[in-house]
């Protein structure tokens, strides 16, 4: 569990120095979700990203700008609220898109693999990592804790898509539990509603 969890926070340390996204929401209510949400802005020649100040903390500005230059950003601007606005050409926007993908992959077989993981057998997904097959030994998963492989699977999911433009209020990843030996689905997960409901619960 320990290195899937770390192979995420590389994922997003990745997402973070050459990044996406799009929603300017006007309630109260999205103003306030938005300190945690990335924003992406696709123009006609260049892409620019906007990261919450919380991916940045204990970072300095020069910093910020080497790490992006290194990666082929632009510009860097820190914004008032402390959000900091990337600015890259389409290509460079493209293979951060590309890394991102083969992030999640090596996720992917890091779990498949893992030994926290014995029932998960095999792991499948779409295009656009809004939906995910986890073919598993049923009775091995519902007698162990490898329900929590999803978590992992669905932050991905929800990272990528928000780096290619889908706002907050659209993205989503469904993550299906198949039965190796009979195929059928008997298990969903859902997130980010399954998430949030978990942490109300």
């Amino acid at each position: 569990m320990k290195k899937i969890l770390m192979v995420l926070a590389t994922l997003i340390l990745l997402a973070a120095c050459s990044s996406e996204e799009t929603s300017k929401n006007e309630s109260k209510k999205d103003t306030a979700k938005k300190d945690e949400s990335v924003e992406v802005d696709k123009k006609l020649f260049n892409v620019e990203v906007t990261l919450p100040s919380s991916m940045f903390e204990d970072e300095s500005l020069d910093t910020i700008k080497a790490e992006a230059k290194e990666n082929g950003i632009k510009e860097v601007t820190k914004n008032e609220d402390g959000s900091i606005t990337y600015k890259m050409s389409k290509s460079t926007h493209k293979k951060m898109l590309k890394e991102i993908s083969a992030s999640i992959d090596e996720t992917i077989e890091e779990t498949k693999t893992s030994e926290d993981f014995v029932s998960i057998k095999d792991i499948t997904h779409n295009d656009s990592f809004s939906e995910f097959t986890m073919v598993v030994n049923k009775e091995k998963y519902e007698n162990s804790m490898d329900a929590f492989a999803t978590m992992s699977l669905g932050m991905s999911g929800m990272l990528y898509q928000m780096y290619d433009g889908v706002s907050e209020d659209e993205y989503s990843v469904t993550i299906n539990v198949e039965d190796e030996t009979t195929g059928e689905t008997f298990g969903e997960v859902v997130y980010p509603d399954d998430l949030e409901e978990k942490e109300q619960g």
